[in-house]
């Protein structure tokens, strides 16, 4: 009869000490949560308030206290994007994607930061004369592409240009009896010219 007794008291303290151990792990969990979420408004506040160094260093720490996060990369990574460090933006959009590739803000600055460093980079070479040869025909072929992934390629075939009558040249205007060729004239009067 004992040992009926002591089975149900001995599950229930195993049962009562995992739920104990259990307590503090979800606690801490969601102290993790509202800390991780505190330190990004935080974050927010000091760059408001033009702290964006001290903001960043913020950021930086938690994404280093939540390394699973991607939430302190997209911020680190949208702050360098805005500061114009596209190189820094999209080695933290790419920290970020790597917690969620399917990230839009992400891929987003990512592309957009490549974008900005890609023309800065190009207009440089053009500036040195060196967009030249195989660098300029990869750079042609390169922006051909990017204007189809945009779909402008179908834009602009659907754009017709207008037809403009060609201007006459200055040798088909008659000449006077003198051989001199009649001034042109502004006014409202078209014959103006034969007076």
């Amino acid at each position: 009869m004992k040992r009926l007794f002591l089975f149900p008291c001995a599950v229930s303290a195993l049962l009562l000490t995992a739920c104990a151990a259990d307590a503090p792990r979800l606690a801490a969990e969601k102290r993790a949560g509202a800390t991780l979420e505190s330190a990004l408004a935080d974050a927010e506040r000091t760059a408001l308030a033009g702290q964006a160094d001290k903001a960043y260093g913020i950021l930086k720490e938690a994404g280093q206290a939540y390394p699973a996060e991607k939430a302190p990369w997209l911020q680190m990574a949208q702050m360098k994007f805005d500061r114009g460090s596209y190189g820094e933006a999209i080695q933290h959009a790419q920290e970020a994607l790597q917690r969620d590739p399917s990230d839009k803000q992400g891929n987003t600055i990512v592309a957009m930061a490549g974008l900005r460093l890609s023309t800065r980079a190009l207009a440089d070479l053009n500036q040195q004369n060196l967009l030249t040869g195989s660098v300029q025909s990869e750079a042609q072929e390169l922006a051909r592409q990017l204007r189809g992934t945009l779909g402008e390629d179908a834009a602009a075939a659907q754009r017709k240009p207008m037809p403009r009558k060609p201007a006459a040249p200055a040798s088909s205007v008659p000449l006077k009896q003198n051989g001199a060729r009649p001034a042109q004239s502004n006014n409202a009067d078209p014959f103006g010219a034969l007076k």
